[in-house]
């Protein structure tokens, strides 16, 4: 009994000491690690991307024309606004409303890019047969568009335009992937749109009673983390040099534009064609004017309590880059 209660003990003590050992190799490795990543920081890894299937980050994607870059797909504006939230992305593109939803719900930002206006990329879309030949026919009927994006603000213009307001119609505010089959079904009797979406849906039974024209820029924006903007600003302008020599490309050469974007947009060639000659326009520097619009577009949330106020988009511009994308 004396001889295995003295070995019982040593036997513990060199358990400790092995797990003691082990604890103290991986708190080692673990700080190694935190060390390099805290020595390297946020300047040496690569831009991370929040691209839509659209727009013009798109193409710079499908030509892989920045390989180093990290790339991730949003469905809208509003979900992409929400990884710029969670620090996930250093850059990303919206259409006009997003930033404002986001600046309203304080998420930190800046605007360092945007397009030429793209009305004619966002319509309201109705059924061939239906009997609506105005935005004012649809008093009373059901409206589905996703909440905070840029057919949020067409909507907003539409009401005005008609005499109308939010009460004097019912709105659904769906995702396009819900947004779609719930028209397609006639469970709502409009959708309010954008490309590439738009031109999916179109097809003999379906009519656009209605686009942006004359009622709303739909510009394209990109939003930069403070982050990338304090760490990385010289190779988010190389990244933008990048982008315009590729939108530029684009524009001059339509037909190899849609035969390389349809594979990534996951749509025939034809369809891609016909979004991108109405919706694909030249990059834009920021000037007091877009600041102008943006805050308009703000304020107009604001009156129809649709948002907080108030929100100052004017301070979200950054223009350090105009000379790139300009």
């Amino acid at each position: 009994m004396h001889t295995v209660a003295t070995r019982r003990p040593a036997r513990r003590d060199r358990l400790v000491t092995a797990l003691l050992t082990i604890v103290a190799l991986a708190a080692t490795v673990g700080l190694t690690g935190c060390g390099d990543a805290d020595a390297g920081g946020a300047g040496d890894r690569p831009l991370r991307i929040g691209y839509q299937r659209f727009g013009g980050l798109s193409l710079v994607k499908a030509r892989n024309a920045a390989p180093e870059a990290q790339w991730s797909l949003f469905e809208s504006g509003p979900a992409l606004t929400e990884a710029l939230k969670a620090g996930s992305i250093d850059l990303g593109q919206t259409g006009e409303a997003p930033p404002v939803f986001a600046a309203a719900a304080k998420i930190p930002f800046s605007i360092v890019g945007s397009s030429a206006p793209v009305p004619r990329g966002e319509a309201v879309l109705v059924r061939a047969d239906s009997p609506y030949r105005s935005f004012a026919d649809l008093k009373g009927r059901t409206v589905a568009l996703n909440k905070g994006s840029n057919v949020h603000w067409l909507l907003v213009k539409l009401l005005a335009a008609h005499g109308m307001t939010l009460t004097d119609i019912e709105v659904r505010y769906l995702k396009p992937a819900e947004g779609r089959p719930a028209f397609d079904n006639g469970q709502v009797d409009a959708w309010i749109i954008w490309d590439p979406y738009f031109a999916l849906a179109e097809r003999p039974e379906v009519r656009v009673l209605a686009d942006a024209t004359g009622l709303a820029s739909n510009r394209e924006y990109l939003l930069a983390a403070p982050g990338v903007l304090k760490d990385r600003a010289e190779a988010l302008r190389a990244f933008l040099a990048t982008y315009r020599e590729v939108t530029d490309w684009g524009i001059a050469h339509p037909d190899e534009r849609a035969r390389v974007l349809a594979p990534e947009l996951k749509i025939p060639e034809e369809t891609a064609h016909r979004a991108l000659a109405r919706s694909a326009q030249p990059l834009a520097p920021l000037t007091p004017a877009i600041g102008d619009e943006l805050q308009a577009i703000a304020d107009g949330f604001v009156a129809l309590d649709l948002i907080p106020g108030p929100v100052d988009l004017r301070s979200r511009l950054d223009d350090r880059y105009a000379e790139v994308l300009g």
